[in-house]
């Protein structure tokens, strides 16, 4: 799996007009799905992203973590993760796993972080989703799991 983290001050999906998903502060997450993925590497994930040090403590060192700071999530899944644009102009995606088994993970890593006492809003699997985020700072991570 692969995971672009961004902190943020907001962020929101919006699907055909109407907003599905919504946090004031937190991370944005663009989950990518491939097809030797597991629910080890769901888990992996899950307890990475909600420890990572990234949230400035009272000396503005990055030394929090979402958990610490009581942040939010907004997960959105992002196939294009996997897009290959090496060759030619149009990017492969075949590194991109399979819809029902990247919704299925997909769900999963948002129900292992719901575990861990997160708030999680997502957009729809599959749907043609405006996405709009205040990245703070800005920071941006890109997080797998293998």
């Amino acid at each position: 799996m692969r995971v672009v983290v961004q902190r943020t001050k907001q962020a929101s999906v919006v699907v055909e007009d109407k907003t599905v998903g919504q946090i004031d502060f937190g991370f944005m997450l663009l989950v990518g799905v491939t097809h030797d993925d597991t629910e080890e590497d769901v888990a992996f994930l899950a307890e990475k992203i909600v420890n990572l040090r990234v949230f400035e403590d009272e000396a503005g060192k990055m030394n929090l973590s979402l958990l610490d700071v009581g942040g939010q999530i907004l997960s959105v899944s992002q196939f294009t993760l996997y897009g290959d644009c090496r060759k030619g102009r149009r990017p492969n995606f075949m590194g991109a796993a399979k819809p029902d088994v990247a919704e299925n993970l997909y769900n999963l890593l948002n129900n292992k972080l719901r575990e861990k006492g997160i708030k999680v809003e997502t957009g729809i699997f599959g749907a043609m989703m405006d996405v709009q985020l205040l990245n703070h700072g800005p920071v941006t991570l890109i997080v797998e799991s293998k």
